[in-house]
């Protein structure tokens, strides 16, 4: 049996039931605020230029969260949503049909490995909230990698962590508003914005902080994350 490389790092690889489907429990497996947090998702990208016309790649879009609102905004066949669980993407065909938009021809993919590619796109725009916070360096590099290969010339990429206020910070942060504790090695995981650049230079992409997204999660209430944004601008690795 198939075991995925996404395997006891985060809890994001267990599998829902049919009936929790039916019953409509991903909604708070993915952290609840359901309308709130999808409706912002979509009003951030629009007002960072994204038009019904371009195509956007949804990265661990789960079970549609954010998707539901791109899908709703989006021209027919121009959403692209991935993510490594097969019941979140069960769940995200669930909540297209529960609203009816069938005919927007969502394009869905599971994948354990952030590979864009099998879309055959190139994207205008790519988004991931929340998906940094549960992953450690590498496989953030592999995403960031990825994301590069299928990133139209002109495409942006926009995500999301937890900052951490210096480089090997090993010490667990209690982040506030939200009382969230992030860790360095443990999910979910902190960085500082250096990290986050690092990633970004092995990976050919070229990195900006650029404000912040307060959240309302049902185990935290209110907590906040880090906005990023990466580009194809020439990177230098290395060197002065």
């Amino acid at each position: 049996m198939y075991e995925s490389r996404m395997a006891n790092i985060n809890m994001y690889d267990q599998e829902l039931t049919k009936k929790d489907i039916e019953q409509n429990k991903h909604r708070e497996f993915v952290g609840g605020s359901w309308e709130e947090i999808g409706q912002l998702q979509a009003n951030f990208m629009i007002k960072q230029g994204l038009k019904p016309f371009h195509k956007l790649a949804d990265i661990g879009c789960g079970c549609l969260r954010g998707g539901i609102p791109f899908i709703q905004y989006l021209d027919v066949g121009k959403y692209y949503g991935l993510d490594l669980n097969h019941s979140l993407i069960e769940a995200g065909i669930h909540e297209i049909k529960a609203n009816s938009l069938e005919g927007k021809q969502a394009n869905l993919l599971v994948d354990d490995q952030f590979r864009l590619s099998k879309f055959k796109e190139k994207f205008d725009f790519m988004i991931s909230i929340s998906v940094f916070t549960h992953l450690p360096f590498n496989v953030i590099v592999r995403c960031l990698t990825e994301v590069k290969r299928q990133l139209a010339p002109e495409g942006v990429y926009f995500s999301s962590f937890f900052q951490a206020p210096l480089s090997a910070n090993i010490e667990s942060i209690t982040h506030q508003p939200g009382g969230v504790t992030t860790h360095y090695d443990l999910d979910p995981f902190h960085y500082s914005f250096e990290e986050i650049s690092c990633m970004a230079s092995l990976s050919g992409l070229h990195v900006s902080l650029i404000g912040d997204w307060v959240f309302w999660s049902t185990d935290t209430g209110h907590f906040q994350l880090r906005q990023l944004v990466f580009d194809r601008r020439q990177v230098a690795i290395g060197g002065v």
